[in-house]
């Protein structure tokens, strides 16, 4: 590829800040770029990248979803209660029933959206508290403690592939999130880059009229997107509790910010039609770097709502002015 088409990608200069901000770590902490470091990273930042991918998909369509964590949580919380209940030991009934959860709450999201012609940002405004406060009232606020969640999260949270010995005899391996998020990625990219949905989506989000005269359904992608969305977001609950080995009802929650602002810094545009999992991916990165390193460059974790701020802001302005050079360039080439 071209040097200078390569310098017309956000994912380039975000790849660069992000790197440049690592060795300004490493030498404040000479554990940071360390194999070790990397695995801890990865699992847990596994849960926000699976969000932000739906984000992702959402966001591709042209539209802003922030009803996902509300989905997550009332998809992990809910099939806990019933695990509970029943005595039900089992991780794969875990994820099959937080995920068919996630998806049937996607499906109200898609039905407002796609049959009643509701923009998605009050859609979701909405939804995120219809499903949020209709499961505290009839489930309640109880917590669940490690001693209380089935056994099957605890074993499942435990689960590392590709391990290695240290010197000291410290074992350390890539938790099993880093692949499930890995195979997440696989199928999104595989969805958008070689189905009819797929393309559907950029469609959708480039102009929704001009989808529709091309012969796209638009009433299936929205109920797709949606129950995409929900599908993701039941996985990350499952793998939040595994990963915190608690479970809370309010977790989760008001953490929609950080994982739109990974995403709209990875480049994918507001508006809709342009991104890439890359950069999202990268967005997620940078976010994760930041958030858990604020201490070691001497900012009080207080900081973290500014930068997350400044984030969507130099986010979208960059994009937005990337898409304008872009179109003045193809204005000037017709000419």
């Amino acid at each position: 590829m071209n040097i200078r088409k390569l310098f017309n990608h956000t994912e380039t200069y975000l790849a660069l800040v992000l790197l440049a901000f690592c060795i300004v770590l490493s030498t404040l902490s000479p554990v940071f770029f360390t194999l070790n470091n990397f695995a801890i990273m990865t699992r847990a930042s596994a849960p926000m990248a699976i969000l932000a991918i739906g984000v992702f998909i959402v966001m591709l369509s042209g539209g802003v979803d922030v009803s996902f964590t509300a989905v997550a949580i009332c998809a992990q919380y809910i099939t806990t209660h019933i695990l509970v209940a029943t005595g039900i030991d089992n991780i794969f009934a875990a994820f099959a029933l937080a995920c068919s959860i996630g998806i049937g709450l996607g499906a109200i999201n898609a039905v407002f959206v796609s049959v009643f012609k509701i923009p998605v940002l009050i859609v979701t405004l909405g939804t995120a508290s219809l499903f949020h406060g209709a499961m505290t009232v009839f489930l309640g606020t109880r917590s669940f403690n490690i001693g209380d969640l089935p056994l099957a999260f605890r074993n499942f949270g435990e689960v590392t592939l590709i391990n290695w010995t240290l010197p000291n005899g410290t074992t350390f391996g890539l938790s099993i999130f880093f692949f499930i998020l890995l195979a997440l990625l696989l199928l999104t990219w595989f969805i958008l880059k070689f189905t009819m949905i797929g393309r559907g989506i950029y469609a959708l989000g480039g102009n929704q009229e001009a989808a529709k005269r091309a012969g796209f359904n638009i009433h299936k992608i929205n109920f797709f997107i949606y129950c995409y969305v929900g599908f993701l977001a039941g996985i990350m609950g499952i793998i939040h509790v595994s990963f915190i080995l608690f479970g809370n009802p309010m977790s989760i929650i008001g953490t929609e910010m950080m994982v739109i602002a990974a995403v709209v810094l990875g480049g994918t545009r507001i508006s809709g039609g342009t991104g890439t999992l890359t950069g999202t991916m990268l967005g997620v990165a940078m976010i994760t770097v930041l958030q858990g390193n604020l201490v070691l460059i001497g900012l009080s974790p207080f900081w973290q709502n500014f930068f997350v701020g400044l984030i969507i802001v130099i986010g979208v302005t960059v994009t937005n002015v990337q898409f304008k050079l872009k179109a003045r360039k193809r204005a000037g080439g017709a000419l």
